[in-house]
C-alpha cells in the first residue's frame, strides 16, 4: 500500500517502509501531481510551474525521467511495457490514481467535510475532534522540502484552509470550555499571518475568553503595530470591537462561524445586476456552476466562464448568481472590468479600489498602491462567504489581485479568453460555454417573441440557424421580429440571407453593447497584427472547418506562425479547436472577418487556399490510388502522405469542405479549380461519399459549360453519370453519359469516351437492354489501344459482368481472373478485390461455392483494409448469398445485415435493393418466411422507383416463393 504525505516534507511510504524520492525536481513534479488530484495533469503545466519561461530544451526529457522513476517507486514489481496503473498517462497527461485515505491532503479534506457535517447536526464533540485529526496532519508548511512550490497557488489555498480549519476548531473548543487546548495552533497562525486581520480578532477573542485579559491586549497591540508598518492603515472593526470588549472587561462575544461566513459589519452588499428577459436552456452550465461551490472543501472557489462574444457569458454567471444567491449571506459584489470594451479596462488598482468600498472601506482608508490594497481586499473578505462576479475580463494579471485569500468566497469570472493562467495555477474550474444548441435557440425565440416560433418553425429554425445559435444575435433578431408584428419570419429570415447583409441587420441602433459587429470588433481590436491578419483571412475560407495549413495558404504565413496564432484566436474564443487538428468559426464571425478582409486581395487568398486543397488531394488521391495518376489532371503535388491512412483520413476531413470550395471557385471566376478538384477526386469519391459526389459533379458541370472546354466537360459529365449510377438514377445516367462519350469522341478524348462508354454499358445492363457487353468491348479496345493497363482492368470486370448469363459464364470467369491480375500487377489494391468480388459472384453461379466463398472473403478484407465501404458491402452481400446456398443461415443472415446498413448508409440503392433480395431469399430458406415477404417488398418498393428491371422481377418472384413456403408450412 502507498501513502503519501505532503503537509509537511514531502514523504513516501509502501507497505509500511519509507522510500526516498529522490532530488527536489522529483519531489516538485509528485507534488504537482497531488495538487491535480486524480486530474490528467499535461507535462506542460509541469513544466510552466518549475521553469517558467526559462524552460532548458531538455525540460519534456527532464520530466518523463522523472515520472519514468516515479513509476518505478509506485510499482516495483510491475512488467516492463506494461502500463502503470498508479501513474497511467491519461487525458494527454499524467494523473495519479491511488485508493482514497492514500494522501494526507486527501484525508485532511475529507476530514474538514466530515466536520462540516457533524456542525450541521450540531455535534461539537464531534467537530472538535475531527478538526483536530485533521490539524495533526500537518507536519510543517506543505511541500515543506520542495521550494519550487512554495508559491503556489494551490499550497497558498491550502494554508487558508489551514487558518480556517483552526479558527473554527478554536471556537468550538472555547464554546466546550477547552479554550487553552487551542491556543496553540491559534498563536501559529497568527504569527504566520499577522495581517488577517480575521485571526488577529479571533486571538484576541479567545485569549479574553479564557480570562487572559494581558495576552488579549498584548495580541492587539502586536496586529495594530503590524496593519500600521505593513499596510498604513488602522486596525478594522471586528479588531477594534474586540480589543473594546477587553479594555472595557466585557463578555467577550462568540466568535461566528468561518464555513459558514462571517457576519459583515457593514450592511451587505448586492450588486447583481438584473436578469436577461427570457433567459432559457443552459441546464448543464448552471449544474458546473453549483458544483463549483458545492463539495469544495474550504478553498477559495473560482469559476471561469469563458467563451466567444455574444454567447451569453454574463447572462449565465448573473442568472445563476440571483438563483443562488442565499448560498452568499455576506453579500454579492459585482464589477464590469470592460476587458472587451470601447472604453479602458479597468486596472487591477482601480478594481481593488471599488471593491473595498463596495465592503464598506471608508476611501480615506484604502491604500494606494496594488500590493497593499491587494493585501486590505483580502483581509476584508477573509472568512466572509461573498459572492465576487468578475464581468469581463482581459487577462490573468487583471484578475489574480481581486481573488480572495481565504476559502469562504465564491469568485465568478466572465472573458473571452481561456485565462489558462488561472486555472493552472490557482485551481479555476473553467466552464467553455458554446453556442446554444437548435431546441435551445428556439426556446430562446420562443420565449422573446411567443407563438409565431410554434406558427411558422422552419422560418424560426432558420433565423436560429442565420443567428449561428449565438444569443446575443438571436436578441436582435428576435427585437427585430417584435418590432414587424404584422410579418411573417419568413420577411425576416429572407432579408437576413446574405451574410454580409445580416451583420447589418443585427444592429439594433443606438446600444453599441447590442450591435453583434461592434461586439466582434472589441475582440479583434485586441489582436496583434499578424493574428488579426489570420483571422481576417480565414473569414474566407467557404468550408465549414479548416485545418492549420489551410490557415496558412489562406494568410501567405509560414505554418508554424499560422499555428501560433491559430492557439491566440482559439485562447480569445474567435476561432474554436476542434480534435483532431481542425478549427471552426461561426457564421457570424466568419461574415465579420470576411468583410474586414475585403481590402487585403480576397481574390488573391482564395487561389492560394485553392492551389494548397487542390496539390493535397493530387498527393492523397496519389498515395490512395497510384495506378491511375495518369487519369487525373496535371497538377503541382503537396508533399506526399507517410501512408494511406494520413491520405484517407485528410480526405475524409476536408470533404464537407471542398464542396462549397468547389462552389466558390465557381462563383468568383475560377472554373478550372472546380473541374480539377472533381476529376482529381473521383476515384475517393465512387468509394461511397455519393451526395458529396453528385454535389461537386454538378458544380464541375457548371464550370466546365462556364469553361467552354469541352474535354472538360465531356469529363464532368462523365462522373456526374457514374455517380448518378451508383445511386440508381440510371435514366439521369444514360442522359450524361451519352453526351459525355459524343463530346469526348469529338474532341479526341478516346480514353475519356472509353471510360464513359464503360459505365454507360453499366447502366444499360441495370435497365435491362441488350448486347451491355457491346459497350465494354468498345472500351477495353480504346484502353489496349492506348496502352492503358489499369483502364483494361477496369472494363474487363464490367465486361466480366455483362457475361454473367447462361453460356458465357467460362468467358466471364477468365476475364475477371485477367482483370485480378492485371490490377495486382498495378499496384490497385481496391481494382483487385472488385475482381475478385465480381469472380466470386461467378464462382457461385458454375456452383463452385468453396472457391466463391475464398474469393469472396479476399476481397472483403481488402476492401476494409482500404476503408471502401462500397466495395465491403458488396462482397458482403455475395459472401451472403453464397452462405445462404450453403445452408449457412445465420452467417448469412449476418453479412446481409451488415451489407444493407453500409449501402444504406451512403445511398446506394441498387446495392441496397439486391441485397434485400438476396436477405429474402435465405429468410424463406430458414423458414422465416414472413420477414422474407417485408425483405422483398422493400427491395421492390427501391427497384421500381430506381427502374431496375431485374431486381423488380427478383422482387416478384421471391415474393411469390415465400408465399408458397408459407403454404406448404400451413397444410403440413
Amino acid at each position: 500500500m502507498l501513502v503519501i504525505q505532503v503537509l509537511g516534507p514531502t514523504r513516501l511510504w509502501r507497505d509500511g517502509t519509507e522510500i526516498g524520492l529522490g532530488p527536489a525536481g522529483r519531489r516538485a513534479v509528485l507534488g504537482l501531481l497531488v495538487l491535480a488530484g486524480g486530474r490528467p495533469l499535461l507535462g506542460s503545466r509541469i513544466i510552466d510551474v518549475l521553469w517558467g519561461a526559462q524552460a532548458p530544451p531538455s525540460a519534456t526529457n527532464v520530466i518523463q525521467t522523472h515520472v519514468k522513476h516515479l513509476r518505478r517507486l509506485f510499482e516495483p514489481d510491475r512488467r516492463a511495457h506494461t502500463p502503470s496503473t498508479v501513474l497511467p498517462f491519461a487525458g494527454g497527461g499524467y494523473a495519479l490514481r491511488l485508493p482514497a485515505g492514500a494522501v494526507d491532503l486527501d484525508r485532511f479534506h475529507d476530514l474538514l467535510t466530515a466536520a462540516a457535517e457533524a456542525d450541521r447536526h450540531d455535534d461539537p464533540r464531534r467537530v472538535a475532534a475531527l478538526l483536530a485529526d485533521a490539524l495533526d496532519l500537518w507536519q510543517g508548511a506543505p511541500f515543506a522540502d520542495v521550494p519550487a512550490l512554495a508559491g503556489h497557488p494551490m499550497v497558498r489555498s491550502l494554508l487558508d484552509e489551514r487558518r480556517t480549519a483552526v479558527a473554527r476548531y478554536t471556537d468550538v473548543m472555547l464554546a466546550l470550555g477547552s479554550g487553552d487546548r487551542a491556543l496553540p495552533l491559534l498563536r501559529e497562525e497568527a504569527a504566520a499571518h499577522p495581517l488577517d486581520e480575521v485571526v488577529q480578532t479571533r486571538l484576541v477573542q479567545a485569549h479574553h475568553a479564557v480570562g487572559r485579559r494581558a495576552e488579549a491586549l498584548a495580541a492587539y497591540d502586536v496586529a495594530r503595530r503590524h496593519l500600521a508598518e505593513e499596510l498604513g492603515v488602522g486596525p478594522g472593526p471586528d479588531l477594534v470591537a474586540a480589543y473594546l470588549r477587553v479594555l472595557n472587561d466585557e463578555a467577550p462575544v462568540p466568535p461566528v462561524d468561518p464555513l459558514v461566513g462571517t457576519a459583515p459589519t457593514t450592511p451587505q452588499v448586492n450588486q447583481l445586476p438584473a436578469e436577461a428577459a427570457g433567459f432559457t436552456g443552459r441546464e448543464a452550465e448552471l449544474s458546473a456552476l453549483d458544483e463549483l461551490v458545492r463539495n469544495h472543501g474550504t478553498a477559495v472557489r473560482i469559476g471561469v466562464i469563458c467563451g466567444t462574444a455574444g454567447v451569453g457569458k454574463t447572462t449565465l454567471a448573473v442568472q445563476w448568481a440571483h438563483r443562488r444567491r442565499d448560498r452568499f449571506p455576506a453579500g454579492q459584489l459585482h464589477l464590469d472590468l470592460r476587458g472587451y470594451d470601447p472604453r479602458r479596462p479597468v486596472s487591477a488598482r482601480a478594481a481593488l479600489g471599488h471593491l473595498l468600498e463596495s465592503l464598506g472601506v471608508p476611501a480615506a482608508a484604502i491604500p494606494t498602491d496594488l500590493d497593499r490594497r491587494a493585501a486590505r481586499y483580502r483581509a476584508e473578505t477573509a472568512g466572509r462567504s461573498l459572492l465576487i462576479l468578475l464581468d469581463n475580463a482581459a487577462s490573468v494579471d487583471q484578475v489574480r489581485p481581486l481573488i480572495p485569500g481565504t476559502g469562504a468566497a465564491t469568485v465568478i469570472i466572465t472573458s473571452r479568453d481561456s485565462l489558462a493562467g488561472l486555472v493552472a495555477l490557482h485551481g479555476a474550474r473553467r466552464l467553455m460555454l458554446d453556442l446554444l444548441s437548435a431546441p435551445e435557440a428556439l426556446a430562446l425565440l420562443r420565449s422573446l417573441v411567443g407563438g409565431r416560433v410554434d406558427r411558422e418553425p422552419d422560418a424560426a429554425a432558420e433565423l436560429a440557424r442565420q443567428c449561428a445559435h449565438l444569443p446575443l444575435a438571436l436578441r436582435v433578431a428576435a427585437e427585430l421580429a417584435a418590432f414587424r408584428t404584422g410579418e411573417p419570419l419568413t420577411g425576416l429570415v429572407s432579408e437576413l440571407a446574405d451574410r454580409q447583409r445580416r451583420l447589418r441587420l443585427l444592429d439594433p441602433g443606438g446600444d453599441v453593447r447590442a450591435a453583434v459587429r461592434v461586439v466582434f470588433s472589441w475582440s479583434y481590436r485586441q489582436l496583434p497584427a499578424a493574428a488579426a491578419r489570420l483571422f481576417r483571412h480565414l473569414g474566407l475560407h467557404p468550408g465549414p472547418s479548416f485545418d492549420g495549413d489551410a490557415a496558412a495558404a489562406l494568410a501567405a504565413m509560414a505554418r508554424t506562425d499560422a499555428a501560433t496564432h491559430l492557439q491566440l484566436l482559439v485562447r480569445k474564443h474567435l476561432v474554436r479547436a476542434e480534435p483532431p487538428g481542425r478549427y471552426v468559426m461561426h457564421d457570424l464571425l466568419r461574415a465579420y472577418a470576411a468583410e474586414l478582409a475585403a481590402d487585403d486581395d480576397p481574390g488573391g487568398a482564395l487561389d492560394r487556399l485553392h492551389t494548397h486543397l487542390l496539390a493535397t488531394a493530387a498527393a492523397a488521391m496519389d498515395r490512395l490510388h497510384p495506378a491511375d495518376r495518369a487519369h487525373r489532371p496535371a497538377v503541382a503535388r503537396a508533399q506526399s502522405f507517410p501512408d494511406k491512412t494520413a491520405a484517407r483520413a485528410w480526405l475524409d476531413a476536408e470533404l464537407p469542405g471542398l464542396v462549397p470550395t468547389a462552389a466558390a471557385g465557381l462563383a468568383h471566376g475560377r472554373p478550372q479549380f472546380t473541374t480539377d478538384l472533381a476529376a482529381t477526386l473521383y476515384r475517393h469519391l465512387e468509394g461511397g461519399s455519393y451526395t458529396h459526389a453528385e454535389a461537386l459533379y454538378g458544380y464541375a458541370l457548371e464550370a466546365a459549360q462556364q469553361s467552354g472546354d469541352p474535354a472538360r466537360h465531356g469529363v464532368a459529365l462523365t462522373n456526374l453519370g457514374a455517380v448518378h449510377r451508383l445511386l440508381g438514377h440510371y435514366e439521369l445516367a444514360e442522359t450524361h453519359l451519352s453526351e459525355a462519350v459524343a463530346i469526348l469522341h469529338q474532341c479526341g478524348d478516346q480514353l475519356g469516351a472509353a471510360r464513359a462508354l464503360s459505365n454507360l454499358g453499366i447502366v444499360y445492363e441495370r435497365l435491362g437492354r441488350d448486347d451491355t457487353a457491346a459497350y465494354q468491348r468498345a472500351a477495353l479496345a480504346a484502353y489496349r489501344r492506348a496502352g492503358d493497363r489499369y483502364g483494361e482492368a477496369s472494363t474487363l470486370v464490367n465486361l466480366g459482368n455483362a457475361n454473367t448469363r447462361p453460356g458465357h459464364l467460362g468467358e466471364a470467369y477468365d476475364q475477371l481472373l485477367r482483370s485480378a491480375a492485371l490490377f495486382r500487377e498495378t499496384g490497385a489494391a481496391v481494382g483487385a478485390a472488385s475482381a475478385l468480388t465480381n469472380l466470386g459472384d461467378v464462382c457461385t453461379s458454375l456452383g463452385r461455392h468453396d472457391e466463391a466463398a475464398g474469393h469472396l472473403s479476399t476481397a472483403r478484407d481488402m476492401f476494409r483494409m482500404a476503408e471502401h465501404t462500397y466495395g465491403e458491402a458488396v462482397a458482403l452481400t455475395n459472401l451472403g448469398r453464397v452462405h445462404g446456398i450453403r445452408g449457412d443461415h445465420a452467417q448469412a443472415i449476418g453479412d446481409l445485415t451488415v451489407a444493407i446498413r453500409i449501402l444504406r448508409s451512403i445511398g446506394h440503392r441498387y446495392g441496397e435493393a439486391s441485397a434485400l433480395n438476396i436477405l429474402g431469399d435465405v429468410l424463406t430458406a430458414a423458414g422465416r418466411t414472413t420477414e422474407a415477404v417485408a425483405r422483398h417488398a422493400a427491395a421492390l418498393s427501391i427497384a421500381t422507383a430506381t427502374g431496375d428491371h431485374d431486381e423488380q422481377e427478383h422482387a416478384h418472384d421471391g415474393i411469390a416463393r415465400a408465399q408458397r413456403e408459407e403454404v406448404r408450412a400451413i397444410d403440413g
